[in-house]
């Protein structure tokens, strides 16, 4: 396994829409062991593979978000589609290509998504909460939707000039 690179905003390549993956292979199943590594690495609790420069439709995300523990292996969503939603919750949200920032974002309280798994199946899961937030965050990536789309011009501004000050500082 190994540590990837994470793609840090302004980086175009999140603007990119993702490719399906269709069939899963000892590629794939590379790519998201690297991914799980990464993630953890970071200290994040979702990962979408174009955050780490690849543009195909998977996603990870930390069992802990769905009542399991760091002992259990990361959830996996390859060809990720989201079949549903419902209710509201309010909440800040993160993400490993903004370092540092969090903004309050409305989501809704439940979301059901079909995905494949590593083996190669598909399958349904209804995430509540934090969980639903993730299914909709990562899938959101996979189509260039990203965290400084849900603030206004305001915020907006605030999170770039934070983040080239940043950026600086690491030069």
């Amino acid at each position: 396994m190994a540590i990837l690179d994470l793609v840090i905003y302004p980086d175009p390549l999140l603007r990119e829409k993702s490719e399906p993956v269709g069939e899963v292979d000892d590629e794939v199943r590379q790519l998201v062991a690297d991914m799980v590594e990464t993630m953890y690495y970071n200290e994040g609790a979702g990962l979408a593979a174009v955050q780490v420069g690849v543009l195909k439709r998977i996603f990870i995300a930390d069992p802990v978000l769905a009542g399991g523990s760091r002992e259990d292996p990361a959830l996996v969503f390859i060809d990720p589609e989201i079949l549903g939603s419902e209710g509201d919750q309010d909440g800040d949200e993160g993400c490993l290509s903004f370092p540092g920032i969090f903004v309050p974002v409305k989501r809704p309280g439940q979301v059901t998504i079909r995905a494949t798994n590593l083996a190669g199946e598909r399958f349904e899961m209804v995430g509540q909460e934090i969980l639903a937030r993730a299914f909709l965050h990562e899938t959101e990536h996979m189509d260039g939707v990203l965290l400084i789309d849900k603030v206004g011009r305001i915020k907006r501004q605030f999170i770039n000039r934070k983040l080239r000050r940043r950026a600086e500082a690491a030069k």
